[in-house]
């Protein structure tokens, strides 16, 4: 072993050839030997020095970290040994140095020093660039995913997600016997938007109504955009009136919101269906298919209006 390890620039020990200490100042990692016990940082490779300088009689965690007050929360000596304090071989993880803010694999292993006590043998490789490659990667996938499941004009679920969403909420309250309501909403004579101003102002239309929705409605509920005018709201734990409360208060704001277009001061009106279900086995495409007929009993009644399913007309 490496007996005189403080000064290992100036050639190898009588332990070790030169020829070796060669070999380790030349890696392009950081190999380090610690005392299992006091952990005292007995050598320090070129590597290492360059970037900690010279270990002179300190601790591992005194050089090679920063802000400590005491060996580290994440030190894996323990790993190294069994509780006979027997090497149990060879230990392999990553964790990114509190000094330089860099990632390293580790290859940690305890063995015998030159004069009989157990030590930690690291060598760490930075890692780095393929950590850094594996967050780009984690956010690209995230994005994907997120735009897979979301309405890109809207930016609320889309018919796919609200599906999936609202499936998971649909047997959660099935299991717990929790009410469950459904408000479904079509936008009155949107096609004559879309003829007359064009499908931008169209779309526009339809964002105005989602900002509506999205801030009108509760963080729990599942919305979505499930057609190409077409809205839904499930609302967990939540029964008819509470559900028809909300209905109203968005018809209401529907109609009095308005976007300028063409020199013109443009608005639409929305019908509504509401279904629910509390105490009953029920899918929810059951629940959408209820709503859905009530949502076009209100267009049949002159539109710009609410209906329940179950429940006769006002």
């Amino acid at each position: 072993m490496i007996s005189d390890a403080s000064q290992p620039s100036q050639g190898g020990s009588g332990d070790y050839p030169d020829t070796l200490q060669t070999i380790l100042d030349s890696l392009d990692a950081l190999v380090y030997v610690s005392d299992l016990e006091t952990y005292e940082l007995l050598y320090l490779n070129a590597y290492g020095r360059q970037l900690w300088g010279e270990p002179q009689g300190r601790k591992c965690w005194q050089v090679l970290q920063t802000g400590q007050a005491g060996p580290c929360s994440f030190c894996t000596n323990d790993r190294l040994v069994d509780d006979q304090g027997h090497p149990t071989g060879v230990y392999v993880w990553e964790f990114q140095n509190t000094d330089n803010q860099r990632w390293y694999q580790c290859r940690d292993l305890a063995l015998r020093w030159t004069d009989g006590r157990l030590v930690r043998l690291e060598v760490a490789i930075d890692i780095t660039d393929r950590k850094e490659t594996e967050e780009q990667l984690r956010r690209a996938v995230a994005l994907a995913e997120a735009r897979a499941n979301t309405d890109e004009l809207t930016g609320l679920n889309n018919r796919r997600a609200f599906f999936a969403l609202g499936e998971q909420a649909t047997q959660q309250a099935l299991r717990n016997g929790h009410p469950l309501s459904l408000i479904m909403f079509d936008l009155d004579h949107f096609k004559q938007i879309n003829d007359s101003y064009g499908h931008a102002i169209g779309d526009r239309v339809l964002q105005n109504v989602a900002t509506k929705v999205d801030s009108m409605a509760r963080d729990a509920d599942v919305l979505g955009r499930i057609g190409g005018e077409e809205f839904a709201i499930l609302m967990y734990n939540t029964d008819t009136d509470e559900s028809s409360h909300l209905a109203e208060r968005l018809r209401q704001a529907i109609a009095a919101s308005t976007i300028e277009a063409a020199g013109q001061t443009l608005g639409c009106t929305a019908s509504f269906g509401i279904a629910a279900a509390h105490g009953r086995p029920i899918s929810l495409e059951h629940l959408l298919s209820e709503a859905d007929h009530a949502m076009y009993r209100a267009k049949s009644r002159g539109r710009n209006r609410v209906e329940t399913a179950g429940r006769p007309s006002s």
